[in-house]
């Protein structure tokens, strides 16, 4: 029991660390620069990212035994865009204004290497349990990357944070921020930091290790 709710526990931290979609596998590249323009757009982004990866994950595991080979990358489509759907439609109807801001790339999140290729490599191939925690993960590791990089841009880029001004009338934006062309500034730097602090913790792994063996 205790190794099981182990694996659970692994599989939802890979995602959002070891594993991350974005940081890690450079997966979803398309909605993280076009969307991150404010950190609202991208915690609508990720929050229906979240929602159809979590859910489509769901149901290609439950039905994974039923589904013939032969027809496997047609069926996850079809149940990925229908949670697409689903997700579209909620976000017309509950935040218009978001939704129309969003635009192409909510439909969009049917070909999203990130959603298809958990149901190929893991979803169809682990339990019910284990699909979902890492469904989890993977979809919380890609809100935290949207959002990290959405708050930065808006930060920089407006003077806010939500909507709300953080440094008031006087300040200077830096309005490239908000522009692609500060959406792969923001992205590259983010990805220079999560691979120094990879390489970080790699090196005092190896000098500990090393210490261990001094030591014996």
């Amino acid at each position: 029991m205790a190794k099981h709710k182990e694996d659970l526990h692994q599989e939802f931290i890979k995602g959002i660390w070891r594993d991350n979609p974005v940081f890690v596998q450079v997966l979803g590249m398309c909605p993280m620069l076009a969307v991150t323009n404010t950190a609202v757009n991208a915690l609508a982004m990720g929050a229906a990212t979240f929602f159809v990866l979590v859910g489509s994950s769901f149901l290609v595991s439950s039905l994974r035994l039923w589904i013939p080979r032969q027809v496997r990358i047609s069926t996850y489509i079809i149940i990925i865009a229908t949670f697409v759907t689903v997700t579209d439609f909620t976000l017309e109807a509950l935040v218009p204004k978001i939704h129309k801001e969003l635009g192409a790339f909510i439909p969009l999140i049917v070909v999203n290497c990130m959603i298809l290729g958990r149901q190929e490599a893991f979803a169809s191939r682990n339990s019910v349990r284990l699909a979902v925690m890492d469904a989890l993960g993977m979809a919380a590791g890609f809100l935290f990357a949207l959002l990290s990089l959405g708050t930065v841009r808006e930060i920089l880029g407006e003077g806010k944070l939500f909507g709300f001004s953080l440094f008031g009338p006087d300040f200077e934006p830096w309005v490239i921020m908000i522009l692609p062309p500060g959406g792969f500034l923001t992205l590259g730097l983010l990805l220079l930091f999560f691979s120094w602090v990879k390489e970080r913790k790699q090196r005092l792994e190896q000098r500990l290790t090393q210490l261990e063996s001094e030591a014996q």
